[in-house]
């Protein structure tokens, strides 16, 4: 029963890895193109909101890249990242956009619960 516990661990911990570095590369491209196309804004509102939007994304990346060593601070990460593009989108959106975190911010929550997950699931059969 631990080997195949094992294995389903090792399964979930590369399905976060890839999830969360492949979402983690659209959304820095996003954040890069749209800083290319339009610039940092016009004003200071703008300019915070692509900020913290640049913070988020490097979250994102630290999370996927400290995957490979760390999977439970990656997985909180990951999960806070999630959190953090909710309150994003809800704030600069002005209500809540539930499609659009779904097409952004799930991706970072479904990989931060599985590296999470892997990381418990390994801890218990150790």
């Amino acid at each position: 029963m631990e080997g195949r516990q094992h294995r389903v661990a090792k399964r979930m911990r590369w399905a976060g890895r890839v999830i969360g570095l492949c979402a983690a590369l659209f959304l820095l491209l996003m954040i890069i193109g749209g800083a290319l196309a339009e610039g940092l804004g016009q004003n200071v509102v703008e300019a915070i909101q692509g900020i913290s939007l640049g913070i988020l994304g490097l979250m994102a990346l630290a999370g996927a890249v400290i995957s490979w060593w760390r999977e439970r601070l990656a997985g909180i990460l990951l999960v806070s990242t999630a959190l953090g593009l909710g309150i994003h989108i809800g704030v600069c959106a002005g209500h809540s956009h539930v499609f659009a975190w779904s097409i952004v911010g799930l991706p970072y929550l479904i990989a931060g619960v599985l590296l999470l997950n892997s990381w418990w699931l390994l801890r218990k059969i150790s």
